[in-house]
């Protein structure tokens, strides 16, 4: 036969199998299809391991006739077992995962049916078990008793079948169609052998180039999802030069160790109930979880570089949104919480799980019941009653197996647990902490790492005399050299900070993630949305004044940079700027999602800030007031209490402003019916799964991961949802483009930091003369022998007097250059610190010196804060005369992964300069300048210079002679007087026009009057 049919591709694919372990059936002979069981193999492992079991269930002595009853009756409680319902008897569930790993009884008789391999080989009876495992690979399998069909390879362990392949040349046909083929020609119905969890656990649609997988047939509405490897970022599979792209699969999943690994560690059966967001039915959803390749890929070396390594290394895990990071989590914390080393003893005491993911440590516990039968292996301490701290300690006492806590509870229980170092000496643990970038760099990863084994306050604890000098030693020395924790970072996107502290370098290489999964391939796989793809910029412009004019003579000295920023905030929180955005949000929703998913889609307002958020929800009640729609409501998510005295004498607060939350919580009330827009302040930006989310709005400066993030939340799919809106009103769709580049692909660092950054600042901030050595001494035996608030104050307070005297004088003075300098020096102390919480994570500095500059440049930049001395701008006089927003073209932002992270550099290498120094109005006047003025008026002047020039601008000639000329000739050219001529007489005519159909038609002349109504009231209000 030809090399290009299916049959030689088959041939290849079992040959390697079966010189591999597998046994091999050529055809079905011997496959019972009622039963869908092979009985040989079946009896095989049951004589080869359990004898004494089956001589009492088939008895030698007995007749050929009676014991082949016996046998078939034994037949007949193992089907029975398989196909019992999954919660049949106290729990325990039946099927063939369930049988595999707790056998089935037939009274009095108790029968394993498999032997996982063992965590330790201490045990010889269970290894020797282990190695009379059958695996065998059938070909050509007519499964039906009703029908001649069949599937063209099937997979047994033990006798029971655990897999289905239906198999696909490229040359002749592609994956599709045997998608197609189980799908339309696989009916489950009737058929043992295709019933949900009950015999095959999975079926898998394979072609030369690619392999789709699913664990429950269910006719045409059978979901599929891919199981490749990924091919450089992209969705698919690398070319393969010594054969099929696929091959991985049979080489590798199928390879006897990893295949009874997927199915005793890796699948278990989820069961879900839940409500469908689109169709609001309650629902009982049993899943059986098989691991997507990159989930089983990147666990399985984890655990094996764990295994190797042992205790003391870290790990990155890039995984993009949508890549099932919760099960992968829940996977990796399992199976490390189960390693053993060869001499029998576990690799790690206890694994700590840092996360938000609330349903991890149910669904830990769960899968943990199924895979081993165990409860109590994992604690949540943030579950329960009790104090959070002693519960932790607890935990770390017994040698808990897994401790999950979120990322805010675990800063708070370690000051608590210091007590323990002494206690738990020569443990070791593994920490697997999710989206690491957020929770264990600087400060919060080096409390951890006191908390679990070190050694440092043990002399002290014990009533030993211990001087500082050993005391910051050992504290460092554990920064860098934690030998008894291995860290497990998983994020989507992580910075460069966090590549250089968990990467690994690879024969020199640059740090980079242990294992990779693509936002590039994710897209492409479809499961999650690609948020650029309908990204909508919006251009705001306004026009101020200050007492009227554009620039006042008399107007405050003040600092250009500071007057703008104020300004900006000013017009940010202007009840004119938030309503004209609120209508356009609602209309917009109204128009363009609300109707999506069924009527239930969502949408996120990003604000600026708690103020923001507070003024967008009372112009988003005002305007469903005044308009009487009642198919849009808000929530508004911000936190603490926010004063806005000229609004409403008392706080504002999450309760006060979402009346109708009825107890709920707010993710629980925005995902019921009651509520389509979220209006958020630094809340819900990141880490919120709600995949009804359609629409964001942004009105906030947005870069870097944070950018990322945050329109992340649009990329959750869900029935029906197949795009999304972003309406951005402030940010540049370059930067958001560039922000989302490193993670398209890959994060990669474009060089490593330079530890003698910190050495170098030093010795900047030694030349500054602000403080002395002897105060650096003090602040750090303060901080070192906890003398307290008042003991810290006193150290630093010389370096404070002095820079603040130095800072009044060079104002004083008008001395530019001298402030410069000191805005440097406070700016310099900030990155220090922060180079050095990073950096010491990394490298053990082995200078004690370098650690009490820390202490003291922490202390006194916290009291030298350029708050501190900066008095506020008045801005009484300034008014908005003017604003618009300009809806620009929907773009789809591509991506292509061609920049890479910048690591720290060059920091607090800043020189001084002189100081743009500016009146307000000039202040006020740049502002103008870097908007659109041309779309402007003020009062008949401006009104009448924007309406003739665009009007000329209309003319395609003149246009055309703009660009062919100089602005001489231009001015010369005999066309302009007329253009200009004619376009007086239009303006002059359509304001003509305008005037009498707003006089000619009340509901617009009501409009006008309500509009200027309200700013008159408001801009007298202000005057007085």
């Amino acid at each position: 036969m030809a090399d290009h049919n299916e049959k030689p591709f088959e041939d290849e694919l079992v040959n390697h199998l079966h010189a591999n372990g597998w046994l091999y059936s050529p055809t079905s002979a011997g496959y019972d299809k009622e039963r869908a069981l092979f009985p040989e193999d079946v009896f095989g492992w049951l004589e080869d391991t359990q004898p004494e079991v089956m001589a009492r269930a088939v008895k030698p002595g007995d007749a050929a006739s009676v014991q082949q009853k016996s046998r078939d009756a034994l037949l007949d409680r193992l089907v029975k077992s398989l196909d019992a319902p999954f919660d049949s008897v106290n729990g325990v569930q039946g099927g063939t995962l369930s049988v595999l790993r707790r056998g089935f009884k037939a009274t009095p008789l108790s029968f394993r049916m498999a032997q996982f391999k063992p965590v330790t080989a201490l045990n010889p009876q269970t290894t020797a078990d282990y190695g009379k495992m059958r695996l065998r690979v059938m070909r050509q399998v007519f499964y039906s008793a009703s029908s001649k069909k069949s599937i063209d390879l099937v997979f047994f362990v033990n006798g029971l079948p655990v897999a289905t392949l239906e198999l696909k040349t490229d040359f002749t046909q592609n994956v599709q169609d045997a998608i197609s083929q189980y799908r339309t020609d696989r009916n489950p119905k009737g058929e043992p052998l295709l019933s949900f969890g009950h015999r095959a656990l999975v079926h898998f649609a394979v072609s030369n180039s690619e392999v789709f997988m699913t664990t429950h047939l269910r006719g045409p509405e059978t979901f599929f999802l891919p199981f490749n490897q990924g091919n450089e970022g992209r969705a698919g599979n690398p070319p393969n030069p010594t054969g099929s792209a696929t091959s991985y699969l049979w080489e590798r999943v199928f390879q006897k160790d990893a295949w009874l690994g997927i199915l005793g560690q890796f699948m278990h059966l989820q069961v879900e109930k839940n409500i469908d967001l689109v169709t609001g039915e309650v629902e009982a959803k049993e899943t059986l979880l098989f691991p997507r390749f990159q989930q089983w890929e990147s666990v399985t070396k984890l655990i094996e570089a764990a295994r190797v390594e042992g205790p003391g290394h870290r790990y990155l895990v890039q995984h993009s949104a949508g890549s099932g990071k919760t099960n992968s989590i829940a996977w990796t914390a399992h199976q490390l919480s189960t390693l053993h080393r060869p001499d029998g003893s576990k690799v790690f005491n206890s694994v700590i799980v840092v996360t938000d993911r609330t349903v991890l440590d149910t669904q830990l516990q769960d899968a943990i019941k199924q895979i081993d039968a165990k409860t109590g292996v994992v604690v949540g301490i943030e579950h329960g009653s009790g104090s959070k701290a002693s519960r932790l300690a607890e935990a770390l006492l017994h040698d808990v197996q897994i401790i999950v806590v979120t990322i805010q509870t675990f800063p708070f229980v370690m000051a608590e647990l210091d007590k323990l170092t002494g206690t738990l000496a020569g443990r070791n643990y593994a920490i697997i902490a999710d989206e690491a970038h957020s929770s264990q760099t600087g400060t919060t990863a080096n409390k951890l790492k006191s908390v679990l084994g070190a050694q440092e306050l043990a002399e002290l604890a014990d009533g030993g005399e211990v001087d500082a000098e050993t005391v910051l030693s050992a504290e460092m020395a554990s920064r860098a050299n934690a030998k008894n924790i291995s860290y497990f970072a998983y994020t989507a996107t992580p910075k460069a900070k966090t590549l250089e502290l968990f990467g690994r370098s690879v024969n020199g290489a640059l740090p980079q993630a242990f294992h990779l999964y693509t936002m590039q391939q994710a897209i492409e796989e479809g499961f999650i949305l690609d948020v650029l793809r309908n990204y909508t910029p919006y251009k705001v412009a306004f026009k101020l004044a200050h007492n009227g004019q554009e620039y006042d003579s008399d107007g405050p000295l003040v600092e250009k940079t500071q007057a703008v920023k104020e300004l900006m905030q000013w017009v940010r929180l202007h009840d004119f700027n938030i309503s004209q955005k609120v209508a356009l949000i609602i209309e917009h929703y109204r128009e363009n999602v609300g109707w999506r998913l069924n009527g239930k889609a969502k949408a996120m307002v990003v604000t600026g800030s708690r103020k923001e958020a507070v003024r967008y929800k009372l112009a988003f009640d005002d305007y469903l007031k005044r308009t009487g729609h009642t198919d849009v409501r808000a929530l508004v998510a911000f936190s603490g209490e926010v004063l806005e005295p000229d609004l409403n004498p008392e706080p504002f607060t999450e309760i006060n402003m979402n009346p109708l939350l009825k107890g709920r919580s707010l993710p629980e009330a925005f995902k019921s019916d009651s509520f389509q827009v979220m209006l958020v302040a630094n809340k819900f930006q990141t880490g919120f799964d709600q995949p009804l989310l359609v629409a964001m709005y942004v009105d906030k400066k947005l870069s870097g991961v944070t950018a990322v993030q945050t329109l992340s939340r649009l990329n959750r799919m869900a029935k029906g949802k197949d795009t999304t809106f972003v309406l951005d009103f402030v940010n540049d769709p370059e930067v958001i483009r560039e922000s989302f580049e490193p993670y398209f692909k890959d994060a990669r660092l474009s060089s490593v930091t330079d530890p003698d950054i910190v050495h170098d600042i030093k010795a900047k901030l030694d030349s500054s003369g602000i403080y002395e050595e002897h105060e650096v001494e003090a602040a750090a035996s303060v901080k070192v022998f906890k003398k307290g608030n008042n003991a810290l104050s006193a150290a630093v307070a010389p370096g404070k007097d002095r820079f603040n005297k130095r800072y009044d004088a060079a104002v004083l003075a008008g001395d530019g250059l001298e402030i410069d300098k000191l805005n440097l020096f406070r700016g310099d102390l900030t990155a220090f610190v922060n180079a050095y919480d990073f950096l010491s994570q990394v490298i053990n500095y082995e200078d004690t010196s370098i650690e009490k500059h820390s202490i003291y440049y922490r202390a006194l930049a916290q009291v030298i804060r350029e708050e501190n001395r900066r008095s506020p701008i008045d801005l009484a006089g300034v008014a908005l005369i003017g604003y618009g927003i300009k809806k620009h073209d929907a773009l789809d932002i591509a991506l292509t992964n061609d920049v890479e992270l910048d690591p720290l550099s060059a920091t607090g290498s800043g020189k001084p300069m002189d100081p743009a120094m500016t009146r307000l109005m000039e202040a006020v006047n740049q502002l103008n300048q870097l908007f659109d003025d041309d779309t402007f008026t003020e009062v008949d002047t401006m009104a009448f210079f924007s309406l003739v020039k665009g009007k000329a601008a209309e003319n395609d000639k003149i246009t055309t002679q703009i660009s062919a000329n100089s602005e001489q000739q231009f001015l010369s050219s005999p066309d302009l007087s007329g253009t200009v001529t004619d376009a007086i007489i239009t303006s002059g005519t359509n304001f003509e026009s305008m005037v009498a159909e707003a006089l000619n038609s009340n509901t617009k002349l009501l409009k006008i009057i309500d509009l200027i109504g309200r700013s008159l009231y408001r801009d007298g209000k202000e005057a007085a």
